[in-house]
């Protein structure tokens, strides 16, 4: 396995992870099966650790700048937990390549819904977020961490796409705390879910250490690339590349199952 690839990859995915909050996982299980050769099982297994390792680290970036609410955080992970079980169980029982069509899926509507971003929701009021939340709200957020860690376990991406506008919108959060806590819940979501699979899937340390490793050190720049470029126009660029990588894998997946 060439290196130097596994470096790169691994740069590239820390760096968006670590400056958009999400988004490096979800290209992390297609990297690995199409670029690396591995299984979907092996992969979104191997995704688990390089993701979960990767948002960790971010998540010492952020906590150093005031952006992690970690009552918050935590309490939304707790409610994934349930989810990530039963995810991890459901990834062992379906075919590859549903995995993957399903991983294309994710891809789609995660790309469809960051264009669709206006920018007069990426701010809210900051004391929003030292409010109590309402019953609705607090259910709304409840609800979104179980599917949340449902789609870590099954799909090995930490829904980091899927977390921060649930924090944006459901608990008032504004765009950079709920990033910061994005990465913690990420992190909580994806130790469960390597923990459920612990004795049944293989790992690849040739292959994750290395990949890993790279994407924690970029982790750590993610948070002033974020700040020195236009946020708009990096997201809009990364929603472009996610909807590419979604119709590459739903084609190659299609032409090979037909």
């Amino acid at each position: 396995m060439n290196i130097g690839l596994l470096v790169l990859l691994g740069a590239a995915i820390g760096a968006i992870l670590g400056a958009l909050g999400g988004g490096g996982a979800i290209l992390t299980v297609p990297a690995l099966v199409y670029l690396v050769h591995q299984s979907p099982q092996n992969a979104t297994t191997g995704s688990l650790i390089i993701v979960g390792a990767t948002a960790l680290t971010a998540v010492i970036s952020h906590a150093h700048a005031g952006n992690v609410r970690w009552r918050i955080g935590l309490s939304f992970a707790l409610a994934g937990v349930g989810g990530a079980i039963g995810g991890t169980a459901l990834n062992h029982l379906v075919p590859g390549h549903v995995l993957i069509l399903s991983c294309a899926g994710l891809l789609l509507i995660c790309g469809a819904l960051m264009l669709r971003r206006k920018r007069t929701t990426e701010q809210p009021p900051e004391n929003l977020a030292d409010r109590p939340m309402s019953t609705r709200a607090l259910t709304r957020t409840l609800s979104a961490g179980l599917v949340v860690g449902f789609l870590t376990g099954f799909l090995g991406v930490g829904g980091g796409f899927v977390i921060v506008p649930a924090l944006v919108v459901a608990v008032g959060l504004p765009m950079n705390s709920a990033v910061g806590t994005s990465l913690l819940i990420i992190a909580a979501n994806c130790a469960t879910s390597l923990a459920a699979r612990t004795g049944i899937s293989h790992i690849d340390w040739k292959i994750i250490l290395p990949f890993a490793i790279s994407a924690m050190v970029a982790a750590l720049a993610g948070r002033r690339i974020a700040s020195a470029l236009p946020q708009r126009a990096v997201t809009h660029a990364f929603a472009a590349l996610v909807l590419a990588v979604a119709g590459y894998m739903a084609v190659h997946t299609l032409a090979f199952a037909a």
